[in-house]
């Protein structure tokens, strides 16, 4: 079973029968799987001796320097975007097509660090925008009240 055919078409008891593949288990181990992949690879971990084994030797393998190209790409993020791309998509002001690959990245794919990445990016603008709101607000109120204080005169 690959990790796609986990990921979007089993439920969680459909993956405690199910046998987790290497590269399931190396997404485990990077803690980039969705959380009930996570939880249902963990709830396996605990009664399965061989599983538990397996892991122990992949984890070993990584240990010792033995990387194949999908542990490389996987490792490297390859497939993710900057996070000045994601910056922008979250503006809007991003080539449509790079737009697209973002959206299925983190909406399909569900990719936690740049969900994580447009989730703190999304903070930070909100906060800035507050920021903004704020500071003119006070512009406006000292202009009122010095064109007030002029007019006065």
């Amino acid at each position: 079973m690959s990790l796609t055919n986990c990921k979007f078409s089993s439920t969680p008891k459909q993956l405690m029968a199910s046998t987790f593949s290497d590269q399931q288990l190396q997404s485990y181990l990077d803690e980039s799987l969705t959380s009930d992949t996570m939880a249902a690879i963990e709830q396996k971990l605990r009664t399965d001796e061989g599983l538990r084994g397996r892991l122990v030797h992949l984890a070993g393998m990584r240990e010792a320097g033995v990387h194949g190209l999908g542990e490389i790409w996987r490792r490297s993020r390859l497939s993710c975007p900057s996070r000045e791309q994601l910056g922008s998509y979250l503006l809007g002001a991003i080539d449509p097509d790079l737009g697209a690959y973002i959206k299925f990245h983190v909406e399909t794919v569900g990719c936690r660090l740049c969900q994580a990445n447009l989730e703190d990016l999304q903070r930070q603008r909100t906060e800035q925008q507050q920021a903004t709101q704020t500071r003119r607000r006070r512009y406006f109120q000292t202009s009122a009240g010095y064109l007030s204080q002029h007019r006065s005169n």
